[in-house]
């Protein structure tokens, strides 16, 4: 089984934009297509997409507690790199770049959140020097 999508909601689709324009190339994402103010997708290099957008119901978006996409990353300096972005777009702190040996001996991952209060991962699994 694979996950085909996720859509991560948002309340302001100008800063969500700028902060996920910003992030997803780190992540070997492109836009795919805009739907003005209301909705966006991004396409993942294995297939996947990132909507984000306005909820349907027209009610606020709010983050969900206990729920995190974890992004894989090509490397490490990827997972580096898209945690920076992150940061300087509007994005908070919930974990630097490092290793996680809870997880697993390869695993290697920052943690942050998107203007919206979304959390997400950004992983890589294989030594920090690949």
């Amino acid at each position: 089984m694979s996950i085909d999508y996720i859509t991560i909601g948002t309340n302001d689709m100008a800063r969500s934009r700028r902060f996920y324009d910003a992030v997803m190339p780190h992540l070997g994402a492109s836009l795919e297509v805009e739907f003005g103010d209301q909705a966006c997708c991004y396409a993942l290099r294995d297939g996947g997409r990132v909507w984000i957008g306005k909820p349907h119901d027209g009610r606020p978006a709010q983050p969900g507690n206990g729920i995190m996409p974890g992004f894989r990353c090509e490397s490490a300096a990827a997972v580096d790199a898209a945690h920076a972005a992150a940061l300087a777009s509007g994005g908070t702190n919930e974990g630097d770049p490092g290793p996680r040996p809870l997880y697993g001996p390869d695993f290697y991952g920052a943690y942050a959140r998107d203007p919206e209060g979304n959390k997400m991962s950004f992983v890589h699994l294989g030594s920090p020097e690949s």
